[in-house]
């Protein structure tokens, strides 16, 4: 029997939270109750799954978005985000007894920084509440932040195959663990992933690999596509024996990188899921991540359909 066209063409686990960069300059913060003077800083929404899913709704994609936000300031901008790029946001509960979840980035000149986190919402989705209703209203599933997502973490294998279960393709992005083990049954979760979409050193860690290519050979076993961010190099797509390397147009000054592996994602699947090739769905990706280097904040900078005159029409 065909399965009706859902709801959305992607659907998405969110882990909402704000972002507060900090531009230090070369100031670096002390203790003792020194007050120091700081550049500049900046507010916006955060969080993978959102970025993520502006950027699809964006690329004229049906989007629907399930999780919690808090019921503060800091949960209404996430929320108005997500209605301002379209994406659909009757399945995000605002939760009284949750603070939105909070990441504080303390940006230092020459483009490092140093990341504290709150959780709150953003780690607030639990296996329960992701029902087959849900699932059902998906063509596909995009899921992230895989270790940040911790109530869903013993469960996310899971919930991967269910969707497959359920007639949805499925897409995986971990994103990075900050305890630096690469465990949570992350094998079991490639083996429920049409595609996989994990930058070099992620790839090179899940993959136990120490080069890329030796990494995609590993992951390819378990995975159809991986496709792997290698920033200003662009991205290497793998798919069986074929390897299509995708160069990315060179960038003169990067304002910050926040996100833009979230909209490289959601380029890539805007092309994927309308049957585009694998070469163009990565020049798709590329350019919606490095147009997010151009601007402040995850979403300031992304792009739309109107910038691809092959995103025309609806996803197939």
């Amino acid at each position: 029997m065909t399965r009706a066209r859902p709801l959305y063409d992607i659907i998405t686990v969110a882990d909402t939270c704000v972002d507060l960069l900090i531009d230090l300059g070369d100031t670096l913060p002390r203790f003792g109750q020194v007050e120091q003077w700081v550049d500049d800083y900046f507010l916006e929404m955060g969080g993978s799954a959102c970025i993520f899913a502006c950027q699809a709704a964006r690329l004229g994609l049906r989007v629907g978005i399930l999780g919690r936000v808090g019921a503060d300031a800091y949960g209404e901008l996430v929320l108005r985000r997500l209605q301002e790029s379209g994406v659909d946001t009757r399945w995000l509960l605002v939760d009284r007894a949750l603070k939105t979840g909070l990441g504080v980035a303390l940006c230092r000149t020459g483009g490092d920084r140093a990341i504290l986190t709150y959780g709150g919402s953003l780690n607030a989705v639990y296996p329960e509440d992701i029902s087959d209703e849900f699932l059902s209203s998906g063509r596909h599933l995009h899921y992230c932040s895989y270790y940040l997502q911790t109530n869903l973490l013993p469960a996310a294998p899971a919930m991967l195959r269910r969707a497959k279960e359920l007639g949805l393709t499925v897409s995986l992005d971990t994103n990075w663990d900050p305890a630096g083990t690469w465990q949570g049954r992350v094998q079991e979760a490639l083996e429920a992933a049409d595609i996989f979409l994990p930058n070099e050193q992620e790839a090179m860690a899940i993959g136990g690999a120490k080069d890329v290519e030796a990494a995609l050979a590993a992951l390819l076993s378990r995975v159809p596509v991986v496709v792997v961010k290698a920033g200003e190099r662009g991205a290497v797509v793998g798919a069986g024996e074929e390897r299509v390397h995708v160069a990315v147009e060179p960038v003169t000054q990067i304002v910050d990188t926040v996100g833009a592996g979230d909209s490289f994602d959601a380029g890539f699947l805007a092309g994927w899921l309308r049957g585009l090739p694998l070469a163009d769905c990565a020049r798709i990706a590329n350019a919606c991540g490095r147009a997010t280097t151009q601007a402040r904040g995850g979403v300031m900078g992304q792009l739309t359909a109107a910038s691809f005159p092959e995103l025309a029409g609806p996803a197939r």
